[in-house]
């Protein structure tokens, strides 16, 4: 059984050390989330204005519909220039302190609001972690 395992170890390294490190993977896969975020703003800016909840509303300056349609365009430039690899510090940075900021709200409409949204903000301290490391990593020399 130990070299069964062995054997499986020995091939995995081999294959480890033939893709791309795992911090193109994080960087790419950041890119995607935001980029397709990005998308479905601005195919169904209404799905995602349903997270605007009461209080917030009228701090926003545009209705929650045309906040969303804004953030889905600012979301595909910022998720393209991560995927490409351009500007990707800026780029991780603007989505790693948004996703902090969401984090903070939904675990304020969270804590007031009976545990609303709470699936989401589960979601979005992983991708927020992620954002931070991403940009972590861009800033490393």
């Amino acid at each position: 059984m130990n070299e069964r395992f062995a054997s499986v170890r020995r091939r995995s390294r081999t294959i480890a050390a033939r893709v791309p490190a795992p911090s193109t993977f994080a960087r790419v896969g950041l890119g995607v989330t935001i980029l397709l975020a990005g998308v479905h703003k601005l195919l169904a800016p209404a799905a995602w204005a349903a997270y605007v909840v009461d209080w917030l509303a009228p701090l926003l300056i545009v209705s929650p519909v045309a906040f969303m349609l804004i953030n889905g365009w600012l979301e595909l430039g910022f998720g393209l220039a991560i995927i490409v690899d351009r500007y990707t510090a800026p780029a991780a940075a603007v989505a790693a302190v948004s996703l902090s900021a969401t984090v903070v709200y939904l675990a304020i409409v969270a804590v007031t609001h009976d545990g609303l949204f709470v699936d989401v903000l589960v979601r979005d301290v992983g991708l927020a972690a992620l954002a931070w490391a991403v940009l972590v990593g861009e800033l490393r020399p």
